[in-house]
């Protein structure tokens, strides 16, 4: 799965827990926290549907790489191709 599919995915999680914004206009770099409005526990939503939708452990203290939609991908890639990070 590449960067391009990671994002994907994460627009369309998003999607299922915020349906009323609109996730795939944000650019990379964007904090989806003020660009969508989504709090704590939106985020930790996301953190848990991506984690059980790719079988990867996200530990939490890794939920700050996935606030943007271009570090979220990136990170998701590390943890599906590279050496475990931390947790």
């Amino acid at each position: 799965m590449n960067r391009t599919d990671l994002r994907a995915m994460i627009v369309e999680e998003i999607g299922n827990i915020a349906p009323e914004v609109e996730a795939a206009t944000l650019g990379d770099g964007e904090d989806l926290r003020k660009a969508l409005d989504l709090d704590s526990m939106d985020i930790f939503n996301l953190v848990v549907a991506l984690s059980l939708r790719l079988g990867i452990d996200i530990p939490d203290a890794d939920a700050g790489q996935l606030v943007t939609l271009g570090g979220g991908a990136v990170y998701l890639e590390r943890r599906l191709t590279g050496p475990a990070l931390s947790g």
